[in-house]
């Protein structure tokens, strides 16, 4: 009833609740792929974590370990009103190797797979289509496995905002810097 009350004074007020979407993709390391979708105008949050493996609320190490079989991956909530999905997965392509095995750059193992994780038949449709508009721009077959999202579980404390927190680190100066000045270059920031 509350509830109700609140949005019917919105209303009257002449206020809109901006509606998010969510999306999880994995494209190697989460540090990487969260700093780049944190860059993506209409992206409200991102928090990166591991879905697509079968242990409940797995640690770090348990999903490095490569038994787990989940992918390190991320949350991105964003709103449909500022972009589109479609553009959402258009940007997911420009932003890793889809055509690499289990792989990026360094990063070797299944948890550091290429992935979209689809929460419903809409997004199912709109990755199968981006995938298939993405394959004729790259000359290897892209491997990006897609999958039903089962269940999302949020990485520890330390790996959110890791590449903001922590851009004087080696990895991040030597892996996720260039690619964010890229990026960057690319949406003319």
């Amino acid at each position: 009833m509350r509830l109700g009350v609140f949005a019917l004074f919105l209303t009257l007020m002449n206020v809109t609740v901006a509606k998010t979407e969510s999306l999880v993709l994995g494209g190697g390391c989460f540090w990487c792929t969260e700093a780049a979708y944190q860059l993506l105008p209409g992206v409200k949050s991102v928090v990166s974590g591991y879905a697509g493996g079968t242990t409940s609320n797995p640690s770090y190490e348990e999903v490095c370990s490569e038994t787990t079989g989940h992918a390190e991956v991320i949350r991105i909530k964003f709103d449909p009103a500022e972009i589109s999905l479609v553009k959402v997965l258009a940007y997911f392509w420009d932003i890793h190797d889809p055509t690499t095995l289990n792989r990026q750059g360094g990063d070797v193992g299944t948890s550091y797979r290429s992935i979209i994780l689809y929460a419903d038949e809409a997004q199912k449709l709109a990755a199968e289509k981006s995938l298939a508009e993405a394959q004729k721009s790259f000359g290897a077959l892209i491997v990006t496995q897609l999958a039903p999202l089962e269940k999302f579980w949020p990485a520890e404390d330390y790996h959110q905002d890791y590449f903001a927190k922590h851009p004087n680190q080696g990895y991040c100066q030597m892996v996720i810097a260039p690619k964010i000045r890229k990026l960057e270059h690319k949406l003319g920031k």
